[in-house]
């Protein structure tokens, strides 16, 4: 068995990685890992803003994730127990009807070996259909909307077998704001409950 390559150097490889060299901006991993961390953020990609400013999460969705998660942007990038692992590293580039889907090279490549590093984590927030394809799989809910619904099962099924439990999310764009209009059970009942969660892990 080859010898776990340490974090910072791992962290290195990731931010040297050419793995999508016809990226229209070209190759910039962001990622925020550290061995600490509890809570654990897989998001789709990094829009432009974030590209350019190398920041995760920079940007409006961002300051609607910090409202629903009940933290302030300080302890957001500050806090060694909060991890940011997005399912695309880099800007995929523009699409017809916004940014094109994360790359599907990258999580295989990356996703696994990061999560090693990090074996004190208690929750995964999966934010969009993109993760929640790739981490939950065929789990017999029907779209993202009814996964969410159900967020409490999802993250049981995971608690009950000793595995860090996953939230499903929808994503905070405000181009979700219609969707949030329609499900008004995600901010009367979910978001409570995950700020909840989210204060007794790091608090």
């Amino acid at each position: 068995m080859a010898e776990k390559l340490p974090l910072t150097d791992l962290l290195a490889q990731v931010a040297s990685c050419s793995l999508c060299g016809d990226l229209p901006l070209g190759p910039r991993p962001v990622v925020k890992i550290d061995y600490r961390a509890r809570l654990l953020i897989i998001g789709q990609a990094p829009g432009t803003r974030v590209h350019n400013t190398g920041i995760p999460w920079n940007d409006p969705s961002g300051d609607n994730l910090r409202s629903w998660l009940g933290i302030d942007r300080e302890q957001f990038y500050d806090d060694p127990r909060i991890a940011i692992m997005p399912m695309g590293f880099c800007y995929p580039g523009k699409g017809k009807s916004g940014d094109l889907p994360p790359r599907k090279e990258c999580a295989p490549q990356w996703h696994q070996t990061l999560l090693e590093h990090m074996p004190d984590l208690e929750l995964i927030l999966l934010i969009g259909s993109y993760a929640q394809d790739y981490y939950c799989g065929k789990d017999g809910y029907r779209n993202l909307t009814e996964r969410v619904q159900n967020w409490r099962q999802v993250l049981e099924n995971q608690l009950s077998e000793g595995k860090a439990g996953y939230w499903p999310l929808v994503h905070p764009s405000p181009r979700n704001r219609l969707w949030m209009g329609r499900n008004p059970w995600f901010e009367a009942e979910l978001l409570p409950e995950l700020r909840t969660a989210v204060d007794q892990l790091l608090n």
